[in-house]
């Protein structure tokens, strides 16, 4: 992964400290650019901060990083607390907070104040609407949606999104980035759930409805996905780690935009979700995690 001499871009600001958030930081140092992850819960940056040390060592432990590289990347990486600190000198600044319309549509107001005219503002928003998002600010031709994937690191697809005001320039850019990040850009039309998520979700949603009309364990689901289809993991285990709350969310938004009952959240997923059974980070979901 490195960045090309004829990229514009040099600084980076991420908003939001969760998996995606510094997994998106720690590619972007990695890349060679300067990068500033910010966050309002300073633990939460602490936390971040560890598990991008934790990703590199197990990287060079591998033998797919070199040691050379976590140094540069740890040495680009900065935190702050402060939306101001990681938006006013940013070429391109990426939002991974939670997904949520009007919340990402308030951030987007901010960084628009706050980042320079140039900059490029990315959404990592894996459903919601590009356009919408675009429209608080003052510069809908440079936002775009740049979706990345879970674990970040690993995961090699970029989702790019292209909103209906959106400049053949920003996803020139954006697909730049991608590839200096190491992954494999494909750019798709803003639409409810775009490619991925639109067919991510209605597997994962049929999985779960195989799982409450007692045809078979989720193991056993997802062992068919893994062995007969090679899915890397199955949609069940897979729902987990994305969160069962993020999966409803998503549910329910394709299922108010696009009317079909393909996207009406399972009677099981509600359940769960209203138990706090949210997957890998509740320590409990479909699997239970130790």
């Amino acid at each position: 992964m490195a960045k090309s001499a004829d990229d514009p871009i040099e600084k980076i600001g991420v908003v939001g400290a969760g998996a995606m958030g510094h997994g998106i930081a720690q590619v972007a140092a990695m890349a060679g650019y300067q990068v500033e992850l910010f966050d309002i819960d300073a633990a939460a940056l602490k936390r971040a901060l560890a598990a991008v040390r934790s990703n590199l060592d197990a990287g060079v432990e591998r033998g797919v990083v070199d040691p050379s590289t976590r140094e540069a990347a740890l040495a680009a990486l900065s935190t702050t607390t402060v939306l101001e600190s990681a938006a006013s000198g940013a070429d391109l600044v990426i939002e991974a907070a939670p997904e949520q319309l009007e919340l990402k549509r308030e951030l987007f107001a901010q960084l628009d104040a706050l980042s320079p005219p140039h900059a490029i503002l990315a959404t990592n928003t894996s459903s919601l609407s590009v356009t919408k998002i675009a429209a608080a600010t003052e510069r809908p031709g440079r936002v775009v949606g740049m979706h990345f994937f879970n674990p970040v690191h690993i995961m090699k697809l970029l989702e790019i999104v292209q909103g209906e005001e959106t400049e053949e320039r920003a996803v020139e850019i954006a697909r730049a980035i991608g590839v200096a990040m190491g992954k494999t850009p494909i750019v798709v039309k803003d639409s409810p759930g775009f490619a991925s998520s639109r067919l991510g979700v209605i597997l994962g949603l049929e999985a779960m409805r195989m799982v409450e009309d007692g045809v078979a364990s989720a193991q056993d689901i997802d062992t068919a996905m893994e062995l007969g289809y090679r899915h890397p993991m199955g949609p069940l285990r897979l729902t987990d780690l994305v969160g069962l709350d993020v999966r409803l969310a998503i549910a329910q938004y394709l299922y108010r935009e696009t009317g079909s009952d393909r996207f009406k959240p399972p009677e099981i997923l509600e359940r769960m979700v209203a138990e706090g059974k949210l997957g890998k980070k509740a320590g409990e979901g479909f699997y239970v995690w130790t």
